[in-house]
């Protein structure tokens, strides 16, 4: 009976495979269909405007239409006052508004790289940016390249202010650290200066059913871990190494973005909310990106930048699985 009922989980777990696999080959060729409508374009939207139509909404409701009618009477006033000087040549800054949502492979670095290359093409004297941005990290190289288009704006001495408001670890707080002024809500988690990798090994379960595993390569460390394959004491202490290399890299480059952080103190991989994060100097400020909007309308024109492309199969996968997981 014991026997019996082990042949029939590996039958079910092999029918579950086959069906997963036919079910992901399905979506991911109907995902390579595009619609007409779903082509990548650059959309921009003025943001004063959808927050003025909010004011005036509750103005209506808390004042009376009476009262609220003078307010906005007076507002238009200013904005023609405004636009006078501003056709003196005096014109009022800008402050172009990104977001990135992040995933373990940062897939949302290719609409970034759209989007700072706009910015860059549009930004003049005084005007800024400002990024949105929830990120808990991932793959390093993706998560660098992500943070090199911010920098771009950084050599072209365009002041990015980056906002948190939930949560920018790992290679999400390699990003923030690219910026001129980092701003963290209080409970945001951030931090997390650490490398990690982690794997399960099935040898052992290979090993009892009789399957053998092959792998062929050319070079010492070619493979260090393996998911199916036995691993050795030597491959681990070099994949040690390698994590090290990494991690000191990661120090070095946040210690070159933040010269003022005691690298000693956060590299340990540990994360800390807004108000321990402003004490260790790991952000320069406690307030939300709403705050930063709302206190921004008077002094400034913001425009909200985002590239639009469809989103493939296994990015909506991995924005999925994110969760409220870290890294």
């Amino acid at each position: 009976m014991e026997a019996f009922l082990s042949d029939y989980g590996i039958f079910l777990l092999e029918l579950l495979t086959v069906a997963a696999i036919v079910v992901v080959a399905a979506l991911m060729i109907l995902s390579a269909v595009r619609k007409p409508n779903e082509e990548n374009r650059l959309s921009v939207e003025h943001i004063n405007k959808s927050i003025e139509q909010r004011t005036d909404a509750a103005k209506r409701t808390i004042l009376g239409r009476r009262d609220s009618r003078k307010l906005i009477r007076s507002r238009k006033k200013e904005r023609k006052r405004k636009t006078t000087v501003e056709g003196s040549g005096d014109r009022r800054r800008r402050i172009f508004v990104l977001d990135f949502l992040g995933d373990v492979r940062a897939t949302a670095t290719a609409s970034l790289r759209e989007e700072v290359s706009a910015v860059l093409e549009l930004a003049e004297k005084d005007d800024e940016v400002l990024l949105r941005l929830e990120n808990t990290g991932g793959a390093v190289h993706e998560h660098g390249l992500a943070a090199s288009q911010l920098l771009r704006l950084r050599a072209r001495g365009i002041p990015l202010t980056v906002a948190v408001d939930r949560v920018a670890a790992s290679g999400g707080y390699l990003m923030a650290c690219t910026a001129d002024r980092i701003i963290a809500a209080p409970f945001a988690i951030i931090g997390s200066i650490g490398v990690l990798v982690q794997l399960p090994n099935f040898h052992r379960l290979l090993d009892e059913k009789g399957i053998d595993f092959e792998q062929l390569t050319a070079g010492r460390f070619k493979r260090t871990l393996t998911v199916f394959g036995e691993n050795t004491e030597e491959g681990r202490e070099k994949m040690k190494e390698e994590l090290v290399e990494v991690h000191e890299l990661f120090q070095q480059r946040v210690k070159e973005l933040r010269p003022s952080l005691d690298i000693e103190q956060v590299a340990t991989g540990e994360h800390w909310y807004g108000s321990r994060a402003l004490e260790l100097n790991l952000i320069d400020e406690i307030g939300t990106s709403d705050d930063f909007l709302l206190n921004s309308t008077q002094s400034a024109d913001l425009y909200k930048l985002s590239f639009k492309r469809p989103k493939k199969f296994i990015e909506r996968m991995l924005h999925g699985a994110q969760g409220m997981f870290y890294r």
